[in-house]
């Protein structure tokens, strides 16, 4: 196993709210696990305190069987990697010198990138089709892109896990797609992957396991077939939902039931 959250509460300093309560689950290599959930949920805190950013208030994150609260920021890199809903450049790298930096958890503090992290960085551009970027600065290029860039730096880390906060909530449909396809392509090559999404039909379209965070930071999951009724959708995101069965797609879709 690669990874699991055993009973894990979490609350900012000075609140009483339970923001994550007693979250319990578990995902191996070749895994794909989709979180849902209203905005204010916890959906980004369970990412972080997952990434080694946060700390649970209580219970305890395990990574390869050890507590990942001991784990220096180095040996966690090494097995997961993290991809933010957003990030706001500080200094002009190019796209190449940004996505090698996903490279650095393999790289000692003195030693320059190698032949071996150029090719890796260069493959990790390919996979998203953004080659053409790689000596744009990060700073000028579009929200959209920026979103692309991040995950391919986190690919060029080359870790067993990929934590993804909303991957296609700044891309055009026609990214999304692509993205969604790469996070397909990533778990057949034995990655395990968490996406948080507010896209019900995106987790159904991915298949594997579904997990909803309620308001109240308690969390359930099952097959996302399964855990992506229309009742829970309701109890939500407070609207109407339909789950389909298009015969045309074969596979079940998530449609609004009306704009009235």
């Amino acid at each position: 196993m690669i990874l699991e959250a055993d009973a894990v509460c979490f609350c900012y300093s000075g609140s009483p709210r339970l923001v994550l309560d007693n979250v319990t689950l578990q995902i191996d290599q070749g895994e794909i696990l989709s979180i849902l959930g209203p905005n204010g949920s916890g959906k980004s805190t369970l990412l972080n305190c997952m990434a080694g950013l946060l700390k649970p208030t209580l219970g305890v994150i395990r990574l390869r069987g050890r507590d990942l609260a001991k784990l220096d920021h180095r040996s966690i890199a090494k097995t997961i990697s993290y991809v933010p809903q957003g990030h706001t450049p500080t200094f002009d790298y190019t796209v190449m010198h940004f996505v090698m930096m996903g490279r650095a958890p393999d790289i000692s503090m003195f030693q320059k990138p190698r032949e071996r992290d150029e090719a890796i960085t260069l493959e990790a551009l390919r996979a998203l089709s953004i080659e053409h970027l790689a000596e744009r600065s990060y700073v000028d290029i579009s929200g959209g892109e920026r979103q692309q860039v991040m995950i391919a730096r986190a690919i060029a880390q080359q870790p067993q896990l990929i934590l993804f906060d909303e991957p296609t909530a700044h891309l055009d449909y026609g990214n999304q797609h692509r993205i969604l396809k790469l996070i397909r392509t990533l778990t057949d090559r034995g990655y395990g992957i968490i996406i948080t999404t507010h896209n019900p039909d995106h987790a159904l379209l991915l298949g594997g396991t579904a997990a909803i965070i309620d308001s109240n930071g308690r969390l359930s999951a099952g097959p996302s077939a399964e855990m992506i009724t229309e009742e829970r959708l309701k109890d939500v995101y407070n609207t109407e939902l339909s789950i389909l069965y298009v015969e045309e797609l074969k596979r079940l879709a998530c449609l609004p039931t009306s704009l009235t």
